[in-house]
């Protein structure tokens, strides 16, 4: 066996990046820049008023002001700011020539007819100034970035409407046993709905890549053969659950040898996930992955999502917080990392009832895992563990 970390060096070491493709920046939520974005214009691309309220010459504030032109967001000012002028200013319009500071309504009340007098001592100008968030060239977003809904506010303030991103990663996903059966089926005696299948899609979906159900395997060395064949010629990944174990229908392992992978390790020091098994057919990646739902979730988030991710040029990181664990907790047997279901509650990460890697309704409750080294048989109450949120 070797370790997590062992393993997931591996896979990461084995990875290249995609072929790239332009999209509609209207379409690229979720998707992986390709390319440095940098901005085409100044912003703000002229100075502007920060809020509403009247634009005038600090060095008149003491001064009653003579209202001489309203100016809205989208008009051009008509008129210079003179001695003891101001102009009444709606937030984001341009500031008038002559002008250099907008107090706020609030610190303003009406004098005479078509004046104003200003009632409190101001200190900020409240002008955003012509370029002072972005000059022309600036770089505004950087390559490999996880394209979120406000990297596209970016694009469109800068015109990058047309985006270079990284294509998405197709990922074959098999499941394996004669137990299993699709879930609009009702399971008769020894079966069980396939719900490893569905899960794997929705992971492969949400990290922006392709789904490519391929179904359900027999359990003969030859239907398996054929699907995990075809997996590997239209695949860049192929994720397979079940026969991965050491039972007599267990044979996988021999599949993928005869399917052209060359395997690079088969057993890792984990809980659950133990027999998880991983290799390459040229410059496709396959998987093994455990049979229970639980084992397959979290072998999948810590190795697959990784390698989707780079394969797509990002650098996935999980989202890990701090939390002091709200109960004790103890193990029998310390001889492998393992992980654990956790929900957060009141700041304190607390294990979710979890019967084993079998138990899909613990993750269901869950928030995030929790990691627990070798060789460690207690972790006490209120002592920091690591959560990685799911």
């Amino acid at each position: 066996m070797i370790t997590i970390e062992e393993a997931y060096n591996i896979v990461l070491q084995k990875a290249y990046s995609l072929d790239t493709e332009h999209i509609r920046f209207t379409d690229t939520l979720g998707r992986i820049l390709a390319e440095d974005v940098k901005s085409d214009i100044e912003m703000p691309p002229f100075n502007k008023s920060a809020m509403d309220g009247y634009a005038c010459r600090r060095e008149d504030l003491n001064n009653v002001l003579e209202i001489i032109e309203i100016i809205p967001a989208g008009k051009i000012p008509e008129k210079e700011i003179k001695e003891n002028q101001c102009a009444n200013i709606m937030t984001g319009a341009p500031i008038p020539k002559g002008a250099n500071c907008v107090v706020m309504v609030e610190h303003t009340e009406l004098a005479d007819d078509g004046y104003v007098r200003v009632n409190k001592v101001i200190k900020k100008d409240n002008i955003s100034y012509q370029g002072e968030d972005v000059k022309v060239g600036t770089k505004v977003l950087e390559k490999g970035t996880k394209i979120e809904s406000q990297h596209i506010a970016v694009f469109a303030a800068v015109g990058y409407t047309k985006v270079l991103v990284y294509k998405q990663p197709k990922v074959g996903i098999i499941s394996t046993g004669d137990e299993l059966v699709e879930p609009d089926s009702k399971p008769g005696l020894s079966q069980i709905r396939n719900s490893n299948g569905y899960q794997l899609i929705g992971q492969v979906q949400a990290c922006g890549a392709i789904a490519d159900y391929i179904g359900i395997a027999e359990d003969t060395f030859e239907d398996t053969y054929n699907k995990v064949n075809s997996a590997v010629n239209d695949n860049d990944i192929v994720l397979l659950t079940g026969g991965v174990s050491m039972g007599t229908y267990d044979f996988v392992p021999k599949v993928l040898e005869k399917a052209g992978v060359k395997i690079d390790f088969d057993a890792i020091a984990v809980k659950p996930g133990k027999p998880t098994t991983f290799g390459m057919a040229g410059k496709k990646f396959c998987f093994g992955l455990p049979g229970n739902p639980v084992s397959s979730f979290i072998q999948f988030d810590l190795l697959v999502k990784p390698l989707i991710y780079k394969l797509m040029g990002h650098n996935f990181q999980p989202v890990d917080i701090q939390l002091p664990l709200g109960i004790e907790y103890k193990r029998k047997k310390a001889d492998r990392r393992a992980y654990m279901p956790v929900q957060i509650k009141e700041g304190k990460a607390f294990p979710v009832d979890y019967h084993g890697s079998a138990h899909i309704h613990a993750l269901s409750s869950a928030d995030g895992i929790i990691s627990i080294e070798i060789g460690k048989e207690e972790i006490k109450k209120g002592e920091l563990v690591h959560v990685r949120q799911i």
